[in-house]
């Protein structure tokens, strides 16, 4: 069943498309400013769009990894002065407290304070930290700027500087300070701590990426050091293989310790199979069909079961403080909150996974994945807001909650994390349409 929120669209949705019907959508949605991205001055973007009512979200201050995953966005359709400027300014931040990866890879007992950590939640305009609790142990964050950042050195669309290198040497030596592949981190959703798959993955693919600078580039293998500690490749293929080891052995769940923090099933794992191409192969195939069988809904697909973010009547039952607290420390009330079948459903994913079968489509050529392709593109587009929406229409939301039984776009509308895997999904499907 497709279910699509703004009637307007209906006209644009196919299920069948050439290039021009998918160039119609683009330019509809460019009009509607669906697409259209707003970054600050230092050109890292805003979690969401706020106004008066919704800061109280905190949305407006930037995150790195919201902000890997637009910059991504811009490098897919070509817009490489976006991406550029965005990573240069989050290597500013990062030079701004290298203290907090070089205290930690000295002393790593550190680490077991989360605000000791690298802040992953930071002022984007001034490029500084936020006085304020955050769950700031999440190792994704920093092993996608890792892959980002490397990534574009690789293609020659960065330049590479001595100062940069000092930088990028300290995330390999505190990876292993804080021994990532058994790291318990906050992760890509910010809540509990716990060994996840989903973390140990986005920073292999951190440390595959500055391997191929260091292979690349011969001659950084002199700065790529902090206090007579060199990063080589040896050193980094054994980082590699530690979190290789630990990867294999958690997949396809995303956590496999004891207890409440055992978790089979997680979108976040999507992100191993696409944009960082980790995981692939059946293992990826598995993945897929894990979210898809347990955690799609009608509206959007679930981060994982009995998720209470944003559970049912979230914003009559909690406060606008206790909507956004750090509650990392402790769940138990937001998830006395939630009832089976009640989680929110996010728009960030189903963009995604067509993705995921447009690639596997040029790969194969077989009809079955192009047809998946269009499904979820279809999804994506349908989960665009409608007139009626608190939040206003045409906007991408984070999620759809229940609120008197009805699902609504939540606060955080439109969010920037997912207009930038919509716009990815149009492009792909551009592209296998060519």
């Amino acid at each position: 069943m497709l279910i699509v929120q703004n009637e307007k669209m209906l006209d644009l949705i196919k299920y069948n498309y050439t290039v021009e019907k998918i160039h119609k959508i683009v330019e509809f949605l460019d009009k509607k400013n669906t697409l259209n991205f707003f970054p600050l001055s230092t050109g890292l973007f805003s979690a969401a769009v706020t106004t008066e009512e919704t800061e109280y979200t905190g949305y407006q201050q930037v995150w790195v990894r919201d902000n890997i995953h637009v910059a991504h966005a811009h490098y897919v359709f070509g817009d490489y002065n976006t991406t550029i400027k965005n990573l240069n300014s989050l290597m500013e931040y990062f030079k701004n407290y290298r203290q907090k990866f070089e205290r930690i890879i000295c002393f790593p007992s550190l680490a077991n304070n989360v605000m000791e950590r690298p802040h992953v939640r930071f002022d984007g305009e001034k490029l500084q930290e936020i006085n304020e609790k955050w769950s700031h142990a999440q190792n994704d964050a920093l092993g996608y700027f890792l892959w980002l950042y490397c990534k574009l050195l690789n293609e020659d669309l960065l330049i590479i500087e001595k100062e940069n290198i000092d930088i990028l040497a300290l995330f390999p030596l505190y990876f292993n300070a804080i021994s990532y592949w058994k790291d318990e981190d906050s992760g890509h959703w910010e809540e509990e701590r716990k060994i996840e798959a989903s973390s140990i993955g986005v920073v292999i693919a951190g440390l595959k990426a500055i391997k191929n600078t260091f292979i690349k580039y011969h001659n950084i293998s002199q700065h790529l050091v902090y206090k007579n500690e060199f990063v080589t490749i040896d050193f980094l293929d054994k980082l590699i293989q530690k979190g290789t080891n630990a990867l294999n052995e958690i997949l396809p769940y995303e956590c496999k310790e004891a207890g409440e923090k055992m978790r089979k099933y997680d979108s976040a794992l999507l992100f191993l199979v696409y944009p960082l191409e980790v995981v692939e192969g059946e293992m990826a195939d598995q993945i897929v069909q894990n979210v898809i069988n347990n955690l799609q809904g009608d509206y959007g697909i679930r981060r994982y079961l009995l998720d209470s973010f944003w559970a049912a009547d979230y914003r009559t039952r909690l406060s606008p403080e206790q909507r956004t607290a750090d509650i990392s420390d402790d769940m138990s009330y937001r998830n006395s909150l939630i009832q089976e079948g009640q989680e929110a459903q996010w728009c960030i994913f189903d963009p995604i996974i067509s993705v995921i079968f447009g690639l596997k489509f040029q790969q194969t050529q077989q009809e079955k994945y192009l047809k998946q392709q269009i499904f979820y593109l279809n999804r994506s587009l349908g989960q665009i807001t409608e007139e009626k929406s608190r939040t206003g229409e045409f906007k991408c939301p984070e999620l759809y909650y229940l609120e008197d039984g009805k699902y609504m776009a939540n606060d955080a509308t439109p969010l920037l994390w997912t207009q930038a895997n919509l716009r990815i999904a149009l492009k792909k499907m551009e592209e296998n349409l060519l």
